[in-house]
């Protein structure tokens, strides 16, 4: 009789199918109630054991841990999360990955997974093919055609092992010990890129006999430690705090592992009196995530100092440039990208405010009560280099824009993009408005002539009452269209008025300053004044559909 021939492509398509699987699985759920956990993951994680809670549960329901670093990283960026708490979700996402393994454990082994798998297969097509008008239903069939890829990859694996599992002789291993075992795990999982997949290979090979217990315990261990390596890669080229969450990922896993190992047989011992499973299949993927909750319990207490020590790591990475929030945020979590995107506008906002105070040549001394970050943006320095400045971070936040827009924006969404975007434009046309005239203020403000010395007067004290009622209309916690200040509409009188005084004393007592000028000085300072007034409607309306942070 011919011996079975182990068919590696089919082995690889199953390798395949399953990744697949998980993928269509990510993307559906992403779809379905991708926001929800993004807005659970906001919300609920101002303490890292709260963080290590929600991580495995979104982890757990999503079956996706990178989908999971991404928002993390992300919230990270926008300041929505700090790296302690960032930390904690990171733990509790590899706790929740372990949950694919016990659903594979329990379903995948005791049914005909074939046959299981084309229910899913059949009406998930279906529903995804002919249902592209209903984006509920469609997504429900990209879930279906997912899991049922899932289970189809599963029995390709299983299947192939088992047609050779009597002609495998691992005895050749077995003399060079366990840490064999471990190395294959690592590389394996690096190179599928899942340790999911990894588990699922696992439980095939000891379901066909291949390995025992034990072995499959150490691969186990291998898989969590090469699972660090797609993060790892995914950080090489990151911003500080993406390299510092890969690195805490990479310790957590690799020391936890190494600890496991040397510690494995009385581990595998001791869960096997108490828990008497007599399945080794259950038995392994209770190990796994026994693994998990030791490392949790070792490295939850350290996390405030591990927090510490990894700041201190990767300054060289801190993000370049004028912007500070944007630079950190992928804009594949559109939340927290519009929400950075919202921070980085109001230190626009700052730098704005900064510039005109600076062309008033105001004293500091006469704001004592300005916040510290403000009191660093008001010290005297070059208006032209403050300009500039300001024109790199509108350059930046719009580049950033262009790409959020190629993301699936909800309605809400786009159109908050749109209000901070014109507020930009417009906070950058008020600094504009003023640049063109500072050098003609300057005169002004070192003219003799009593005209000019009361119209530079006006001018900047009326500038700077707009500017603190400005402050004060920001502090407001709620704001609607009917709330709109009639003072922000007033500037057209206030220009009429000072026209109109302008030219009765020139009439009286003719001026040595030139008249045209005044008049183009008066122009653009209500001009930015409007234009400051306007960047502040576009940007606080709507501010209670937005994340706070």
């Amino acid at each position: 009789m011919q011996e079975d021939i182990f068919d590696f492509w089919k082995f690889l398509a199953g390798i395949g199918i399953f990744l697949w699987g998980m993928h269509q699985l990510e993307v559906a759920i992403k779809e379905m109630g991708g926001k929800s956990f993004r807005n659970l993951l906001q919300k609920f994680t101002d303490s890292a054991l709260k963080g290590v809670f929600i991580g495995t549960l979104i982890t757990a329901i999503l079956q996706s841990s990178s989908l999971v670093t991404l928002m993390v990283l992300a919230f990270l960026g926008a300041g929505v999360l700090n790296l302690k708490n960032a930390i904690g979700v990171i733990m509790g996402a590899n706790l929740g990955t372990t949950v694919t393994a016990w659903i594979v454990a329990t379903l995948g082994f005791k049914l005909s997974v074939a046959d299981f798998a084309m229910p899913f297969l059949g009406l998930g097509s279906l529903l995804y093919l002919f249902t592209s008008s209903r984006p509920t239903l469609r997504n429900i069939g990209a879930f279906s055609v997912g899991f049922g890829l899932l289970f189809l990859g599963l029995d390709f694996m299983k299947t192939s092992i088992e047609a050779v599992a009597d002609q495998i002789d691992l005895s050749q291993f077995h003399s060079y010990g366990l840490w064999i075992y471990l190395i294959i795990g690592i590389v394996v999982t690096a190179l599928i890129q899942s340790s999911s997949a990894m588990v699922v290979i696992i439980l095939s090979t000891m379901n066909a006999g291949v390995i025992d217990l034990l072995e499959g315990a150490v691969l186990v261990i291998g898989s969590n430690i090469g699972t660090t390596i797609t993060v790892g890669i995914g950080a090489l080229n990151g911003s500080a705090d993406k390299k510092r969450l890969a690195l805490a990922h990479f310790l957590f896993n690799v020391i936890t592992g190494v600890l496991v190992f040397i510690f494995i047989r009385p581990l595998v011992d001791f869960t096997m009196m108490v828990f008497s499973i007599k399945d080794p299949l259950m038995e392994l993927v209770l190990l796994n995530t026994i693994i998990n909750l030791i490392g949790i319990l070792l490295f939850f207490p350290l996390i405030p100092k591990a927090e510490k020590w990894l700041k201190r790591r990767f300054i060289s990475d801190e993000p370049i440039g004028v912007s500070v929030y944007i630079k950190n945020v992928s804009v594949q979590v559109p939340e927290a990208a519009i929400s950075a995107l919202e921070k980085d506008i109001q230190l626009a906002f700052e730098k704005t405010i900064a510039f005109m105070y600076n062309v008033w040549n105001h004293s500091l001394s006469e704001n004592e009560n300005i916040s510290i970050w403000r009191r660093i943006l008001l010290q005297p320095k070059d208006l032209m280099e403050q300009y500039k400045e300001l024109k790199v971070l509108e350059d930046e936040l719009t580049n950033y824009h262009i790409d959020l827009q190629e993301q699936n924006l909800s309605l809400e969404e786009a159109q908050r993009l749109t209000s901070l975007m014109l507020s930009l434009r417009t906070l950058v046309y008020a600094a504009k408005d003023l640049k063109d005239v500072m050098h003609n203020i300057q005169d002004l403000e070192n003219e003799d002539d009593p005209l000019a010395v009361d119209f530079y007067n006006d001018l900047r004290d009326y500038s700077f009452g707009f500017i603190a009622k400005l402050n004060d209309y920001i502090k407001l916690e709620t704001f609607k269209e009917e709330e709109e200040p009639a003072w922000i509409g007033e500037n057209a009188k206030q220009y009429k008025k000072w026209i109109g005084t302008l030219y009765e004393r020139i009439k009286i007592s003719p001026s040595e300053f030139p008249v045209s000028t005044l008049t183009n000085v008066i122009k653009q300072v209500v001009s930015c004044l409007d234009n400051l007034g306007s960047s502040i409607i576009h940007w606080k309306f709507r501010k209670k559909d937005v994340i706070d942070i």
